[in-house]
């Protein structure tokens, strides 16, 4: 089993920043990728950008790119997500997961933490 827990969610006005962290434990091993995904009120899930842990090759979604910057710390088993230049539309639940395989997709990662809520508001 693979536990992953968030923090640093919070309200910040437009244009702020904030920075998520996702601590793991358990089976790390066999990790592939980590990934940070979003729900917004009445949307679906979407993946906002990935990280290949070994590796270290990442992926973005268009709509954050220049702002977000997903990282890892192999020692401290923990995937980041540095939000700058944050704006309304950002607000969601944001959830790190992990995945055994590369993906965008939800369905394909298989250990998710609790979910940490981001509002961007002024």
């Amino acid at each position: 089993q693979v536990q992953l827990v968030e923090s640093g969610g919070g309200l910040v006005q437009p244009g702020g920043s904030l920075r998520l962290s996702c601590a793991a434990s358990g089976r790390t091993f066999s990790w592939y990728s980590m990934g940070w995904f979003r729900r917004a009120p009445g949307k679906e899930r979407e993946i906002v950008a990935a990280i290949n842990w070994s590796a270290g090759g990442t992926y973005y979604r268009d709509s954050v790119k220049g702002r977000f910057t997903i990282s890892r710390d192999k020692g401290k088993n923990t995937v980041y997500l540095q939000m700058n230049s944050l704006q309304p539309e950002d607000t969601a639940v944001y959830s790190c997961a992990a995945g055994v395989r590369p993906s965008v997709m939800p369905y394909e990662y298989d250990y998710w933490g609790q979910g940490t809520q981001v509002t961007v508001s002024s």
